[in-house]
């Protein structure tokens, strides 16, 4: 392995402004984008009740309000941590507790608003910069490694994001990194108490994300290969150490195995389909989002005058950079570095992929269950840098041109949480359609939404509207009876239910208001035409 210098001073302090501007991004409107489907269902949990309660209390026909839907995002008395804990066993399994469990307890401290709600998972995600300081002290043994890791990190449009998230996503990073990093300890030490530590870090992973049993398992490839498929000392440590967290884990495999039903109701929408090359174009972008977005803004809407097509040209030029550092990883470092990096991005992002190509699902287009694949590209993109700008005897115009090139990739960073922290949706929620209606809806006076009985959009509706808003709900095959109380009637229109049902069931006219990318909506008045 090439000598790595220390890291200059120059660097640590760029390093240390980068550092600062990630934190204080990570914590900047939190509350400015919208409350979306998945976080709601974050909220339900932490509420402890479950969607069967829902159903039956508030999908009875009658007219709910804002309030009454509020009720189920809220900590209660009534309800404790014991009822997060079943709420998630029984319709959640995949699902662990830990994340649920901790933000619970910051809720109940300090309330249940969205920004004090999604705070919790930005004060975790600070957690990230010193366990990859440690991971690259453990895997490259450099200190510089390290340092250009953190910053590459800090503005990370995907760590951000996921940063401002109420789900279990950053805490999910945590857990892999710090695992990761008491793994490669165990394998330098070889002691019982560092094979603990690794059993304890992977215990939390497991009950922070199902999928990090594809992190343990790529422990387990790293394993054998350096030990070149021996039956070692290190293998046995490797296997008991293993074994030792499946134990701790066993309640939840158990919780899992009862309610298997809800795990596959759960997962469901996995199994719908779409064509392989929108899947690996999706593939392609969210590589690239994982470094710099900002041109999302223009992606999302076509016809603004500013819509330059950013991405036509940094997407190419972000994946030749990422396919660069993994080959130059693989070219210029011994095995133990090497396949590491690889197994920590194959073995958990090639048995999704692969899974969708054969059955064309699109499970993998969804950025979030690769965090363990992303680890490791920021990893051999720091490794990259680390070489090509602090190396000896390395020319000083190409050595220059390096270091533009690692600025630009931290500017285009920057860049882009500036642009999305000022907007209300982004790529990782994808719904316009629920930052525009409100809006049209929130303009008329005490108006009545029509719309399906979905709990993940009815709750998420309920943090945009104003609180002089009702709802009716659509149940079944049939139709509510709409009120004649209501001046201003908006229906929600669904595949399931189109707006012609209502002008030929109640003779009403359909007047449309907003046609979405999903869903349209259409005001609905009385036909004077008919009789």
């Amino acid at each position: 392995m090439h000598r790595l210098l220390k890291t200059p001073i120059w660097l640590r302090t760029l390093v240390v402004v980068i550092l600062t501007l990630g934190i204080f991004f990570r914590f900047i409107n939190l509350d400015k984008k919208i409350y979306w489907g998945d976080e709601t269902f974050t909220s339900l949990r932490l509420s402890g009740y479950t969607t069967k309660e829902v159903d039956s209390q508030l999908f009875d026909g009658r007219i709910v309000t804002i309030e009454d839907i509020q009720k189920y995002q809220r900590t209660n008395s009534q309800k404790d941590f014991t009822d997060t804990i079943k709420g998630l066993a029984l319709e959640e399994p995949q699902l662990p507790p830990l994340y649920f469990l901790i933000a619970r307890f910051w809720v109940t401290l300090f309330g249940n608003s969205i920004a004090v709600t999604r705070s919790i998972s930005a004060l975790i995600s600070l957690l990230i910069f010193p366990c990859t300081y440690w991971l690259c002290l453990e895997l490259f043994g450099s200190s510089l490694v390290g340092w250009i890791a953190m910053a590459i990190m800090a503005v990370s449009p995907f760590n951000v994001l996921y940063a401002q998230e109420a789900r279990p996503y950053s805490l999910w990073a945590v857990t892999i990194v710090l695992s990761s990093a008491s793994f490669l300890r165990a394998l330098r030490l070889k002691t019982k108490l560092s094979w603990l530590l690794y059993a304890i870090t992977m215990t939390l992973g497991l009950y922070t994300y199902l999928l990090t049993i594809l992190v343990a398992i790529g422990n387990g490839l790293y394993v054998l290969v350096i030990e070149r498929f021996r039956f070692t000392k290190t293998v046995i440590a490797y296997i008991l150490a293993s074994f030792l967290a499946l134990l701790g884990f066993v309640p939840w495999i158990l919780s899992i195995i009862v309610n298997f039903d809800s795990l596959q109701d759960a997962s469901n929408w996995a199994f719908e389909t779409m064509s392989i090359s929108n899947v690996v174009q999706e593939w392609m972008r969210n590589i690239s989002y994982s470094f710099m977005d900002f041109w999302y803004f223009f992606t999302y809407f076509p016809d603004s005058k500013f819509n330059l097509s950013f991405g036509t040209y940094l997407i190419p030029l972000l994946l030749i950079l990422v396919g660069y550092s993994v080959y130059f990883i693989c070219r210029e470092t011994p095995p133990n570095i090497s396949v590491f990096i690889l197994t920590l991005m194959g073995a958990s992002s090639l048995p999704l992929m692969l899974s969708d190509l054969l059955s064309g699902g699109y499970r993998s287009i969804m950025a979030r269950y690769f965090v363990p694949s992303y680890i490791g590209i920021y990893l051999s993109v720091a490794y990259l840098f680390a070489r090509k700008i602090n190396y000896i005897n390395r020319g000083l115009l190409i050595t220059n041109l390096w270091k533009v090139s690692f600025l630009a990739l931290l500017m285009g960073g920057i860049i882009s949480f500036s642009v999305s922290s000022q907007a209300e949706t982004w790529w990782t929620k994808r719904t316009l359609d629920h930052v525009i209606v409100p809006k049209l809806i929130n303009q008329t006076s005490h108006p009545l939404l029509i719309l399906e009985d979905s709990m993940p959009m009815v709750a998420s509706l309920s943090y945009l509207l104003n609180s002089d808003v009702d709802f009716q709900f659509i149940k079944t095959k049939q139709l509510p009876i709409v009120p004649d109380k209501f001046s201003n009637v908006f229906l929600l229109e669904s595949p399931k239910f189109p707006v012609n049902k209502f002008e030929e069931e109640q003779k009403l006219k359909g007047k449309l208001v907003y046609k979405g990318r999903k869903q349209n909506l259409w005001k609905l008045e009385e036909n004077s035409g008919v009789k």
